[in-house]
């Protein structure tokens, strides 16, 4: 390869990446993290991101070059030279895409093991869904319902789901984790909330007209008020 060529694919590399940051940083895509898991998610998500734009940039400027390069001049119809395989590219294009897929699969692995794991002493919830509502309890606080989630800032919460008709799904897009609920199983869901707010709970499984109305609240109080609002309700 000229050293021309080489430059060029360069540029059109910096280019390419140039456009994939700009495209992934710019808009705001996610709202800010709220937990720590969300925390570990927004780490894997931008991981996955960097190896797609890199990709991305490789892809986009080789394909540039031979577009710029190789192309044929109008009504040549005519059969390209005979080629041979390049032994070498072939044994990176496989090597290097499995190198980054078994990266993202360790990160992804090591992540939702810690994310899956509660801490000490976790304040444990009860999350029933129906159309379309959802109902938390609090076996702690004499099994007190509320139809607002209340949780305490930077305790380890574990929540544990039931569907009492159709499938559903709980998510709270600042805690970053979603749990799909189906009738007949009781999935868990753990959470460590580390920032105050109210924060919106959505149904993201089609459950039937109602859907779109299956809304609820999660609110993340300090540890004295969410105890006093525990105490006072169940009594």
């Amino acid at each position: 390869m000229r050293r021309g060529s080489f430059v060029q694919l360069i540029l059109v590399a910096i280019a390419a990446a140039a456009a994939g940051t700009a495209l992934a940083l710019l808009p705001n895509w996610l709202p800010e993290p709220a937990s720590r898991e969300a925390g570990r998610i927004h780490f894997v998500f931008w991981f996955v991101t960097g190896i797609c734009i890199f990709i991305f940039a490789i892809v986009a400027a080789v394909t540039t070059y031979a577009v710029i390069n190789f192309r044929r001049k109008p009504d040549d119809d005519s059969d390209g030279p005979p080629i041979h395989g390049h032994t070498g590219l072939e044994i990176a294009w496989t090597a290097v895409p499995a190198i980054l897929v078994t990266a993202i699969a360790i990160v992804s692995a090591i992540v939702l093991a810690k994310d899956d794991a509660a801490g000490a002493n976790p304040l444990r919830i009860n999350v029933v869904a129906q159309q379309f509502a959802w109902s938390f309890y609090y076996p702690s606080y004499a099994n007190q319902k509320s139809d607002i989630l209340r949780l305490p800032v930077d305790r380890s919460v574990v929540l544990r789901m039931t569907a009492k008709d159709v499938i559903h799904s709980f998510w709270v897009p600042e805690f970053r984790q979603k749990q799909d609920l189906t009738p007949g199983t009781n999935p868990t869901l753990h959470i460590t909330p580390n920032k105050l707010g109210t924060y919106p709970v959505i149904c993201t499984e089609l459950c039937g007209v109602g859907h779109g109305l299956m809304r609820s609240r999660v609110v993340v109080m300090e540890p004295d008020s969410f105890e006093t609002w525990a105490r006072k309700k169940g009594t």
